[in-house]
């Protein structure tokens, strides 16, 4: 998309462009806002004219915010870049020599950049079912648990999936298993 547009994107259903910093609506359904289906309407009406056409069980319109002129520029500068310069990899050298085999391919495949735990672009959102959680709690002590409890939780489990990602990556796997995660401390029944 070219930057010195005069809008942002076009409503998904009537077309009206949407223009810089205004509100605009989504639908919460995951599939909806894949990156690229991405559908955005300009009114609430527009959303739910595409309900009949997806045939959603429940779903509701979310209010978002285009970003202004000068973040889609950002956007879209960042998006134009290659691969290797945004993740901070340094792209594979070109292997001039013709050897076959396993070599050749361990010469190209370059590992993947460490993430830094304390990166913006890593999600920190709530990673615990607060329901289950809850109902186990009550189940196994007739106490009821505080919401602040499953920020907490998570945290420990970002740091447990911190750990494993070290291990996978030490063995030179590129799937996490149970075996990367600590075994779990077995429960007292008597508590």
């Amino acid at each position: 998309m070219s930057v010195e547009a005069d809008h942002w994107r076009p409503c998904s259903s009537c077309k009206k462009p949407i223009a810089f910093s205004q509100a605009y609506w989504t639908c919460n359904v995951s599939t909806c806002n894949r990156k690229r289906t991405a559908l955005l309407f300009c009114s609430v009406s527009c959303w739910d004219a595409h309900l009949p056409i997806m045939r959603h069980r429940e779903a509701w319109a979310e209010e978002q915010r285009s970003p202004t002129r000068e973040a889609w520029a950002r956007e879209q500068q960042e998006a134009s870049r290659p691969v290797a310069k945004r993740s901070g990899v340094p792209a594979a050298p070109e292997n001039s020599s013709k050897s076959s085999g396993r070599a050749s391919r361990r010469t190209l495949v370059r590992p993947q950049a460490q993430r830094d735990p304390a990166s913006d672009d890593i999600p920190h959102e709530i990673l615990i079912v607060a329901s289950k959680l809850k109902a186990y709690v009550r189940a196994r002590s007739g106490m009821n648990t505080s919401d602040a409890v499953m920020e907490s939780l998570s945290a420990h489990v970002r740091a447990l999936c911190d750990d494993a990602i070290r291990e996978a990556r030490q063995a030179e796997r590129k799937t996490i298993m149970d075996r990367d995660f600590p075994k779990p401390r077995p429960s007292d029944p008597t508590r």
